[in-house]
């Protein structure tokens, strides 16, 4: 309640103050992550975030063997460093790595001591080449990895029980760069990401990441960067089919403000910007109340108003669906618009009865003459809306994980009453419906033949996998999961030739999601991969280098097809087909991401070779 209190007080002196400054919509948002804490400045003696308390007791073995002092290392990106326990091996004095023009790159360093230090600082030099060419410092952002709580798989899907499951700290949110203390016998990670610019001059690149501390002199940790000659298209070029469902309502409850308000909407431009920059193509939008019913702290509501007029006459109201439409599409995110759902979970339809003022909910079977006297007359409505808007052809049904009866009822429904509506369905593949299903995601585990696959996509049907709750533990997306797993999807789905992946849960966030990652029902982090702020996660910027080297791959193999080089194709078709579901239970994530890596690196040396000859 305290800091509920305080983010709404923190927002009423925001908005008395950019009305009253007259700020641009993207300063008023810096100006209220200042007020929230959240913005880049470093914090004058100390920190600016406190971790949970440590449910688990700690341990002191290994930190009475630790030099006294700061130490600072290289880490590995594939771990989540312990709070509590000094890191097993020291780690590596520099770092050195290959990376294409406008490619991500992700660093890890370990900062730990067993004393109390204060005010440690990260900075990094610019990267200059032999010759004098830069690398901007501005383009590499540092952020101290906070912890928070989390659980266990368990038995994944249904109501846990937090008092039995055991919790424990983890490593994931990426917390702004700021100034932090480190106390006695504790471990602070920290992410480095570099954004390498499209027009970089290849070559071999040097700088110092400088850490310092009050009352010791600042350690310098060389970094050395190969840049190849070979370009990385810009995210929104990107033909990785991600879709990762968003919730508005929960960026609505989280910072005090009404949903679909002018305060809403400034907060939630930056968290559709991130989205975006990992490669989005879908915008989330609910055309229903509850279209699954109650799954998340943050229920969905409808983005259109209905509202009955009696006598079979409608009226409905598209003012919140445009304006988030609108939003999605300024931020960069334009290929589909998800529209859920005309087969609900529940199947209930809510709308505003001018009879009885008041709201109906109904529920109606699919295929019922009820099911379709509701329906058909918003589709008519609903497409021509949408074809005055220009947005008819990105508009689809969007369905999840509904029985084949129920879609064969939909598709019936569609072929009569508006055949211009294309479907998007998250569950089973049906084959008696592979024609009238546009966009498909099959769940993980859920075999599906690499032929169809490639006659989908031929015929330029999206068509890719999702992990859940339920399966699998391993690949997933959960704040305890090892980071490579999120790695590892975009390679899987490089391997079964999918176009790409599909999460539930973007931002459907938990009740205070930057202390606790646990839910009442799922295993902890289903429901969310980023953070309030917004701030970035471990998870998330390994799921986004992950679309990256599928991008890689798609330019690599096309190159070797275009080039004749099959021993090439051969090596990377060799290493792909091992990214299966039988094989990372055989050796884990980042044993196969970093032979996937190795390999993409060696054939990064010849693809720049054979180009610089043509």
């Amino acid at each position: 309640m305290i800091l509920l209190f305080e983010r709404q007080l923190k927002l009423m002196i925001f908005r008395k103050l950019s009305k009253f400054l007259k700020f641009e919509s993207h300063n008023t948002i810096i100006l209220f992550l200042i007020l929230s804490g959240l913005s880049c400045q470093s914090i004058p003696d100390g920190t600016g975030f406190k971790e949970p308390e440590d449910p688990n007791p700690v341990s002191l073995s290994g930190w009475e063997q630790t030099v006294p002092g700061l130490h600072v290392a290289f880490g590995s990106i594939d771990q989540r460093y312990k709070y509590h326990y000094p890191p097993a091996t020291r780690g590596q004095e520099s770092w050195y790595g290959s990376a294409w023009k406008g490619e991500r790159i992700n660093i890890q360093l370990k900062i730990w001591s067993r004393e109390p230090v204060h005010n440690i600082e990260v900075v990094c030099s610019d990267l200059s080449s032999g010759s004098g060419d830069l690398i901007d410092a501005n383009n590499i952002n540092i952020f101290p990895v906070r912890f928070l709580l989390t659980d266990e798989f368990s038995a994944g899907c249904g109501f846990r029980d937090h008092d039995t499951i055991p919790v424990h700290l983890v490593s994931d949110m990426l917390e702004y760069n700021q100034r932090f203390n480190l106390d006695e016998n504790t471990l602070r990670p920290v992410w480095l990401t570099i954004d390498l610019p499209a027009d970089a001059i290849p070559g071999t690149y040097e700088g110092i990441i400088r850490v310092s501390y009050k009352g010791g002199d600042d350690i310098g940790m060389p970094l050395i960067l190969n840049i190849h000659d070979l370009l990385l298209p810009s995210p929104s070029e990107w033909s990785f089919h991600l879709d990762l469902w968003q919730n508005p309502w929960a960026v609505a409850r989280y910072y005090g403000v009404d949903p679909w308000s002018d305060e809403h909407i400034e907060i939630l431009l930056p968290y559709l910007e991130m989205l975006a920059k990992a490669g989005q193509k879908c915008i989330t939008a609910t055309i229903i109340h509850l279209p699954w019913g109650v799954q998340t702290y943050d229920n969905f509501d409808s983005m259109i108003e209905w509202t009955h007029l009696g006598d079979g006459k409608w009226e409905y109201d598209y003012s919140v669906f445009d304006r988030w439409v609108t939003l999605a599409m300024r931020a960069g995110i334009t290929r589909q618009i998800n529209c859920f759902t005309m087969v609900p979970w529940g199947n209930q339809v809510r709308y505003f009865d001018v009879d009885s003022s008041d709201y109906v909910t109904k529920i109606l079977e699919t295929g019922s003459s009820d099911y379709a006297d509701i329906w058909r007359p918003f589709l008519s409505d609903f497409r021509n809306h949408l074809q005055k808007k220009g947005w008819l052809d990105k508009a689809l049904i969007a369905v999840d994980e509904r029985h084949l009866d129920e879609m064969k009822d939909l598709v019936g429904l569609l072929e009569e009453a508006a055949p211009e509506f294309r479907i998007a369905l998250a569950g089973r593949y049906l084959k008696e419906l592979d024609d009238d299903i546009y966009d498909l995601s099959v769940v993980f585990r859920i075999f599906l033949d690499k032929d169809i696959i490639k006659e989908r996509v031929d015929r330029g049907m999206p068509t890719t996998f999702y992990t859940s709750c339920a399966m699998p533990e391993s690949p997933n997306n959960f704040t305890f999961s090892p980071p490579a797993e999120q790695a590892w999807l975009g390679w899987h789905a490089a391997s079964r030739g999918f176009t790409g992946y599909l999460r539930w849960a973007y931002n459907s966030w938990v009740e205070d999601p930057v202390t606790d990652s646990r839910f009442r029902k799922w295993p902890a982090g289903d429901t969310y991969q980023i953070y309030p702020g917004p701030r970035s996660s471990i998870r998330f910027e390994r799921l986004r280098e992950g679309i990256q080297d599928f991008e890689k791959i798609r330019i690599l193999r096309n190159l070797a097809e275009e080039t004749g080089q099959n021993e090439k194709l051969k090596e990377l078709e060799g290493i792909l087909d091992r990214f299966t579901p039988e094989e990372i239970n055989k050796e884990p994530a980042d044993y196969w991401i970093n032979k996937g890596k190795a390999l993409i690196n060696e054939l990064s040396d010849w693809a720049e070779n054979d180009i610089s000859k043509r």
